[in-house]
């Protein structure tokens, strides 16, 4: 079966994404957030559908949800939710993951922002360079295209 006729069933399943949150991602159809039914069941990929669904959430330092988030907040909150256990901070959830390359990055490994050695802030990778993420005070929870290379890759154990 082609990407293109998979669309429909695809499109029942993103249940409230519409066709126009609808990406190419590797050969497969899929919403910010959804998977393949092969990749459906990894705590990873559900991390990413989680973050998904908070599109809009405000920001609110501090915040682990459910309604508003920090960035390592909606990720803490995303992979507590999928069942894997994360510590609150960017960094310190860097520490806590395997270090990956960007060549070797997959859909629900977490992204890392930093200058230097210190990380500063935290997404969730959603495909083809962008992620999920909450930005800053006045911002909501939004996919956004990553902006720098001064990124690490982290795979949640």
């Amino acid at each position: 079966m082609t990407a293109l006729n998979r669309v429909p069933s695809l499109m029942a399943r993103a249940g409230t994404a519409s066709a126009l949150t609808l990406a190419a991602v590797g050969g497969s159809i899929v919403a910010p957030g959804l998977t393949s039914e092969a990749e459906a069941a990894t705590p990873a990929t559900k991390a990413l559908r989680i973050a998904a669904s908070k599109k809009g959430s405000p920001y609110k330092w501090g915040a682990t949800g459910p309604n508003r988030f920090d960035c390592s907040g909606l990720t803490l909150y995303s992979f507590k939710k999928a069942g894997k256990k994360l510590p609150r901070t960017a960094a310190q959830q860097y520490n806590k993951t395997r270090h990956i390359s960007a060549s070797h990055r997959k859909a629900g490994d977490l992204v890392f922002f930093h200058s230097g050695s210190y990380v500063y802030h935290v997404g969730i990778y959603a495909g083809k360079g962008k992620i999920w993420h909450s930005p800053k005070s006045g911002d909501v929870v939004r996919l956004q295209k990553i902006w720098t290379r001064s990124v690490w890759y982290g795979r949640v154990k």
